[in-house]
């Protein structure tokens, strides 16, 4: 057995145990309130069944929760139609717990509770009781022993679920982070790579330049001005293959490494280039800044260093791509700032050396210029490079991005928070219903109950023959909705107007009733007494009995 089926079957094996337990648990006020006279007395075969039932609403309460709770609703009905009992109270309200952890849509276990309502109701209605205090009882009895269990068991389940909720949040967030610097390092990679190439393509157009100019000086000796021919020719050559070298190194290393001079600044760019040979007009207009009270002036310059780094690699490119495209050919550079932004143009003439290629290239640009379109994209700015006149110009604009403050995340909807929260208002909504009907229901049972006591003392002085008037003096204003018949030790006399009552004011505990019977006839008028009996209680019904019985054997 590996070990998957072993833990397979050790679950298993502990829910079995855990379900006998719990089945242990309900059965035991099953064969306690019999025993105690609490209830009603049963048959052994009544609590048999009972108990055969109750573990098949046990065994049911995980796959199957709604037709557990069913059965324990059904245990309750038919042990009393107001569906309060001691003896299956407990486990109706604990199978409405697992009810409300187990099932996910509400409108199944509220179909139950109704249908259990409507039953309940027929029930006490073809009864023929008192049905004012037996449908208060049923309604209390399904409020506090189920809708309460049951809206327990929907919080515990969705706090489980929001706690399993946050934590895949929070495995989502941490797979998101490991993915975005994923590809932050490739596309540092890549800048780096990109970088690489620029400066160094940049120089090497730098040293072309030179060797060209030292082609055509006139007091060359022919043999150093075929060696300035090759290095020139070398150089390219060595562009080309640093172009496809490039390439592979995209994906290679993990640290930032900037290649361009540290701290270089566009001055010093553009002297280097004029110390190379190339014929540049450098004009960098006045800085004019924003407006008083503008928020560009007021927010951090974080970021002003990628902007000034990214105008530096603008004009770089665009005079490697002069100097590689049109040699000897006029360039202007233009940097204008203006308030938060910056715009840098450079503008090259036609290259003026023979057999030197004047074309530009093309308004898509090569590798450097698209990946140079991106880098200022990233930087929410605009680059522009095609034909002007007989040369070619590369604009670019650049906007302070610490100028605009950044824009809150929006937080996502707690829909697990919010259902739980109207769980909490429903079972807030359910406690109040509940202590109406429970306040209401024990009132009009304490008015009842205490209103219909006859007193045994007088129930002792009253004699069979008694007129029904003077019996009436010492009767209290209430008679007994719902008397125990099974348990009157004689039948009624027949035709007789009986009344019952009870022998004293306890509540919650089995009391003795008294049975008054009179004459009928004459709207009872002139009426007689023509019976009375004491019906026990079941505690003295089963002693009754069992004397009986000793006393038979005997």
């Amino acid at each position: 057995m590996d070990h998957g089926t072993e833990k397979r079957a050790g679950r298993g094996l502990g829910g079995r145990t855990r379900g006998a337990l719990l089945w242990g648990a309900l059965a035991a006020p099953v064969v306690s309130v019999d025993q105690l006279g609490l209830n009603e007395p049963r048959s052994a075969g009544q609590q048999l069944a009972g108990l055969v039932v109750l573990a098949a609403a046990v065994t049911l309460r995980r796959a199957h929760p709604l037709p557990a709770f069913l059965l324990t609703a059904a245990l309750g009905l038919a042990t009393a139609p107001s569906l309060f009992t001691l003896a299956y109270g407990p486990a109706f309200a604990v199978l409405a717990l697992f009810l409300g952890r187990r099932a996910a849509r509400a409108r199944t276990a509220l179909i139950g509770f109704g249908g259990i309502a409507a039953v309940g109701t027929v029930k006490i209605a073809v009864r023929g009781v008192d049905p004012t205090v037996e449908w208060a009882v049923l309604m209390a009895t399904l409020v506090f022993g189920a809708v309460f269990p049951w809206l327990a068991g929907r919080y515990w389940r969705q706090g489980r679920e929001l706690a399993a909720a946050g934590w895949a949040r929070a495995d989502q967030l941490e797979r998101e982070q490991r993915i975005v610097a994923d590809r932050a390092r490739l596309r540092e990679r890549a800048r780096i790579a990109q970088d690489m190439h620029d400066s160094l393509g940049h120089e090497l157009s730098l040293i072309a330049v030179r060797a060209g100019a030292l082609q055509v000086a006139p007091d060359l000796p022919d043999p150093h001005r075929e060696a300035a021919a090759d290095l020139r020719a070398a150089a390219s050559q060595a562009t080309d293959r640093l172009h496809t070298i490039i390439g592979l190194l995209r994906e290679e290393g993990d640290e930032p490494a900037p290649l361009a001079p540290a701290g270089e600044s566009i001055d010093a760019l553009v002297a280097r280039a004029k110390q190379s040979g190339l014929r540049i007009t450098y004009v960098d207009e006045p800085h004019r800044p924003a407006a008083q009270g503008d928020p560009a002036r007021r927010e951090s310059t974080e970021g002003t260093e990628g902007a000034e780094g990214t105008v530096h690699r603008v004009v770089q490119e665009a005079l490697t791509n002069a100097a590689k495209h049109a040699p000897g050919a006029h360039v202007t550079v233009t940097v204008t700032r203006d308030g938060p932004a910056t715009r840098v143009t450079v503008t090259n003439g036609r290259g003026g050396e023979e057999g030197s290629d004047a074309a530009a290239p093309p308004s898509g640009g090569g590798s450097g210029l698209r990946a140079l379109r991106t880098r200022v994209t990233d930087l929410d700015g605009t680059l522009e490079a095609g034909p002007h006149g007989d040369g070619f110009r590369v604009t670019a604009r650049l906007p302070d991005r610490s100028a605009a403050a950044p824009r809150p995340p929006r937080p996502p909807t707690p829909r697990l928070a919010e259902a739980r929260r109207r769980t909490t208002l429903g079972f807030g909504a359910a406690v109040a219903t509940g202590a109406l009907i429970v306040g209401g229901t024990f009132a009009w049972y304490a008015y009842t109950r205490t209103h219909s006591v006859l007193d045994p003392a007088d129930y002792a002085r009253l004699r069979v023959g008694d007129p029904r008037a003077e019996a009436e003096r010492v009767l209290p204003d209430r008679t007994v909705a719902d008397p125990p018949l099974e348990r009157a030790p004689t039948p009624p006399p027949r035709g007789a107007d009986c009344a019952y009552y009870r022998s004293s004011g306890e509540l919650f505990t089995s009391v003795a009733h008294f049975r008054l019977c009179f004459e009928s006839g004459d709207g009872g008028k002139g009426a007689r007494l023509v019976d009375k009996a004491v019906i026990p209680t079941a505690q003295d019904q089963q002693n009754q009995d069992h004397q009986q019985n000793q006393e038979h054997v005997r």
